[in-house]
């Protein structure tokens, strides 16, 4: 499977450098084409509840609990990531993350919040999708952490639709949840090995997840809202956060939205 994997990655990467100088729309949707295929070669299957936001600017607030969420969130739709300084570094994965335009935020530099905040900005009012984990950090795929409200202050950026209507930008709660293994409800005691946080090792995990077999994984589109219905971005981080916590709670529970 990995050799595969590395046989289906490698010719393409050339391919997206060639699109981000020259072709957008293909830049951005050749990610979505390319991790779609690569969670149906590892055995991920991916159940969309919800409809996310494709042809607007958008920012979304996701949970976080594993690098799956990358392949899973960037193959139900085409976005781009906020991610940690530190992945721009890494060997393959940092070179695959900067070709699908994402931005690198130093979390560990205060002062630089309110500048990043502004790159942020600036994407969204070009029309992008981001996807933040508010969380800050990854966890065990059993619950949700509590969402940091720094960065959600990029909602407040102003865009302006194809008809020329100006409005705030869409912020839009996402619950990703790791829910079967081989067909079979995973429990809260394997879960975890699907998660990837503290300082666990990259390559150990990948492999170990490649050879446990498929999963199924339900990714929830809330519906999207605007900072407009909040006093703040700390309201809106908090209504995020309910949503988000809400979906991983419901999906973990074999239920569905409306029960």
């Amino acid at each position: 499977m990995l050799f595969t994997a590395t046989v289906y990655t490698a010719p393409l990467m050339p391919v997206q450098a060639v699109l981000r100088k020259f072709w957008h729309y293909g830049a951005v949707h050749l990610p979505y084409r390319f991790h779609a295929g690569l969670c149906k070669m590892a055995g991920i299957r991916i159940h969309i509840r919800g409809t996310p936001v494709r042809k607007r600017a958008c920012l979304i607030a996701a949970n976080h609990s594993s690098w799956l969420d990358i392949p899973v969130l960037s193959g139900c739709a085409p976005v781009s990531f906020i991610s940690k300084s530190e992945v721009n570094g890494w060997p393959v994965f940092g070179s695959l993350a900067r070709l699908q335009r994402t931005m690198f935020v130093e979390r560990e530099r205060r002062a630089g919040t309110a500048t990043f905040k502004n790159q942020m900005q600036k994407r969204l009012a070009e029309g992008d999708r981001l996807v933040l984990f508010p969380e800050g950090t990854s966890g065990t795929g059993n619950y949700v952490l509590p969402f940091k409200s720094a960065l959600m202050g990029a909602a407040e950026c102003d865009v302006t639709d194809f008809l020329g209507q100006t409005s705030k930008v869409l912020v839009q709660p996402v619950s990703v949840s790791y829910t079967k293994l081989h067909g079979v409800p995973m429990g809260r005691q394997f879960r975890p090995h699907y998660a990837w946080f503290g300082d666990m090792e990259l390559p150990p995990h990948l492999w170990g997840v490649l050879q446990r077999g498929p999963i199924d994984v339900v990714v929830e589109f809330h519906d999207p809202v605007t900072i407009d219905s909040f006093a703040n971005r700390k309201e809106l981080t908090r209504y995020c956060e309910e949503k988000v916590s809400e979906g991983v709670a419901r999906a973990l529970a074999g239920r569905e939205p409306d029960q």
